[in-house]
């Protein structure tokens, strides 16, 4: 069964006052151009900020994360690439940062990690990200947890969403709307179920020439209506 978008766009109008309204409410990604203009540095501060925020309340790591900027000098993966056990050790015992040892040792291996993609590709990560197609991004996301640090599971998706790459997120109430469609009948961890969300997000991009971030909220709103 297909999901039809004049439908979820009429069940996702009725909770907003007006169309400007829900407009403003939806996301917007960042254009091609803009994702390469941002630094490799902005790259693993945002992959950095989603393996922290995995399992923990997203305000309390956000709220410290200006503090991680400046103890982890800017997040330049040339510097923290560098990053040794002894000086994760010394982390462990600063207070203005959450103490996490597993996920701090992930910073240094992600700054290899986009290093590794700088140099594979002869780009910047910026470049590298912005080149790769929406209608495939589970492939993107595939990549993410197989070379990246603790990027499995939401966490790729949520990293992208965080530097505006356009991508749909497999929230409960995604989840939720799509079983209610038929396209799957359970939460889509495997290659075959994440393809036919894809296929599924494909053919609303098509119908409505929306992004998928903004394809993936209403779905999510026309399960939860939290306004």
């Amino acid at each position: 069964m297909a999901l039809d978008y004049q439908w979820l766009h009429e069940t996702v109008r009725k909770r907003f006052d007006s169309n400007a309204a829900m407009e403003a409410s939806l996301p917007k990604p960042l254009s091609p151009d803009e994702l390469r203009q941002l630094g490799n540095d902005r790259y693993l501060s945002a992959m950095s900020q989603r393996v922290f925020r995995a399992g923990m309340t997203h305000s309390v790591v956000d709220a410290k994360w200006p503090a991680f900027e400046e103890v982890f000098w800017g997040f330049e993966p040339s510097k923290l690439v560098l990053l040794s056990p002894e000086k994760i050790n010394a982390y462990m015992k600063d207070k203005r940062i959450i103490r996490h040892r597993t996920k701090l040792q992930t910073i240094p291996q992600n700054a290899q990690f986009i290093l590794d993609i700088c140099q594979q590709h002869n780009s910047s990560f910026g470049d590298f990200i912005a080149s790769r197609p929406s209608e495939n991004i589970i492939d993107l996301w595939r990549l993410l947890a197989k070379r990246g640090a603790r990027l499995g599971g939401r966490s790729a998706a949520g990293f992208l969403r965080l530097v505006g790459k356009d991508t749909f997120l497999l929230t409960s109430d995604v989840v939720a709307r799509l079983i209610a469609a038929d396209i799957i009948d359970q939460t889509p961890t495997s290659q075959r179920d994440q393809q036919k969300v894809q296929e599924a997000f494909n053919a609303l991009q098509q119908a409505s020439a929306r992004p998928l971030c903004q394809l993936s909220a209403m779905l999510s709103l026309s399960i939860n209506p939290r306004f």
